[in-house]
């Protein structure tokens, strides 16, 4: 029975492991008694290493001495998956380190003897492909303890240099770093036409200019991060910057969402209660998203919890999606209560049809940058994971252009521009035009 789940919890993790940036990881397992443990998916080139380091190794079992040939680390590629899971499913005492479809790195057997029980190897990846490593347990009733040091890692041509980010990945510090210079031009061009348009200057617009030097910032830190990660194995800091500089990133873009949808400084000077509720549930959960994406991003699925740690940001980031949708479906709905009262058919439907605009834009940011962006991510080659990240990024300059265009400071927005001869036909279209949700 102890197979079934195995079976089933097998592809959820490959599928919620992203091809890891592959840093240098030094972690420590204590007591554990999985079957499997995932520890980390990486694309190799013909030029790719896997040096494994093991320590302090002790293997407790309630049952006879295990068999040190039952317990160790293996590659498995994705398109061998499916195999090796048939046949665990076919023959439930089947041990996968004696599955043909694996890449076998070591077993216990090769240990030092007591008291040190450590082990050092590299392996030469000769077949490229991205892999994940896996450590088996086949040793009935049997708990692991053990340091593990893990280094994945592709060559130069030369065979000199080493990268550390997998074969898919190794555009990112580049690419990280050109939209963060296209965000700092962003932001000057906003601030010089804020300055242009300082008596139109509301509070929403210093807020806006707020996110675009994180977003900025983010970015560059991101760049950071991955080139050391590339170069050196470990990030020497620059995951601390991007996770602070992520989080504020993220409260100030939700908040900012939220804002706009409400009118908030260029339309009314307050929120509503209903409106403030909104925001007190937005940024504590994205406080919560943030840290879960902490732990999975600086951990994996090593940990036990770490499926877990998944759901709990997969689920609050869907609460917060939601939740800023409805202070723009507010907006609309009160816009066109107040358009049947207070004589202003044309500009009523000015602000109608701004903030129809806007709800599509952010329905479209959110269902491409959450589905489709996770589609590319699963369906792309190994080698061009990067296409995914990048289309990320795209749409989000894109969300960003379009959010800034459309409540830019302007002392006559288009939008909201009074025109006697269309009041007539203003009021009948607002009569004759509905907008369902």
């Amino acid at each position: 029975m102890a197979k079934l789940p195995l079976l089933l919890l097998i592809p959820l993790l490959v599928t919620l492991v992203p091809s890891a940036s592959a840093e240098i990881k030094t972690l420590k397992i204590t007591s554990d008694s999985r079957t499997m443990i995932l520890f980390e998916r990486f694309g190799f080139t013909h030029t790719g290493h896997a040096t494994i380091s093991v320590s302090s190794v002790s293997v407790v079992s309630s049952l006879s001495t295990p068999d040190p040939s039952r317990l160790g680390f293996f590659l498995l590629s994705e398109e061998s998956l499916i195999q090796v899971l048939l046949e665990l499913q076919q023959t439930q005492s089947f041990c996968v380190l004696d599955s043909k479809f694996i890449t076998p790195l070591f077993t216990f057997r090769g240990l030092s003897p007591p008291p040190a029980s450590s082990f050092v190897h590299s392996y030469p990846v000769t077949s490229p492909n991205e892999y994940t490593l896996f450590f088996a347990n086949c040793a009935p009733e049997s708990k692991v303890s053990m340091a593990v040091r893990t280094e994945l890692y592709n060559l130069d041509n030369m065979g000199r240099v080493k990268d550390y980010l997998s074969a898919g990945l190794t555009q990112l510090p580049a690419l990280y770093f050109t939209f963060s210079m296209i965000y700092f031009g962003f932001l000057g061009f906003w601030m010089y036409y804020c300055c242009k348009n300082r008596l139109s200057v509301h509070r929403i617009h210093v807020l806006m200019s707020l996110l675009v030097v994180m977003k900025a910032l983010n970015l560059l830190c991101a760049a950071e991060d991955k080139h050391y990660v590339k170069s050196t194995g470990t990030p020497h800091g620059w995951d601390v910057l991007f996770y602070i500089f992520q989080f504020i990133r993220v409260v100030l873009l939700f908040t900012v969402i939220v804002l706009i949808g409400t009118g908030w400084s260029f339309l009314k000077p307050f929120l509503q209660e209903r409106e403030k509720k909104v925001l007190m549930i937005v940024i504590p959960l994205q406080v919560l998203a943030n840290v879960a994406s902490v732990v999975i991003g600086e951990t994996g699925p090593f940990i036990k919890d770490w499926v877990t740690w998944n759901q709990v940001f997969l689920l609050v980031d869907i609460i917060c999606c939601c939740a800023i949708i409805f202070p723009i479906v507010w907006s609309i709905r009160s816009l066109r209560e107040t358009s049947k009262t207070d004589g202003k058919a044309a500009r009523n439907l000015a602000k109608l049809t701004l903030f129809r605009q806007f709800y599509i834009v952010v329905i479209g940011y959110l269902y491409f940058t959450r589905i489709i962006v996770f589609a590319l991510r699963t369906i792309a080659a190994y080698k061009y994971q990067w296409v995914a990240f990048a289309a990320e990024e795209i749409a989000s300059l894109a969300f960003y252009t379009v959010m800034f265009y459309m409540f830019r400071p302007v002392e006559k927005n288009e939008y909201f521009v009074l025109d006697e001869e269309e009041e007539e036909a203003a009021e009948m279209a607002l009569r004759d035009e509905e907008f369902e949700l």
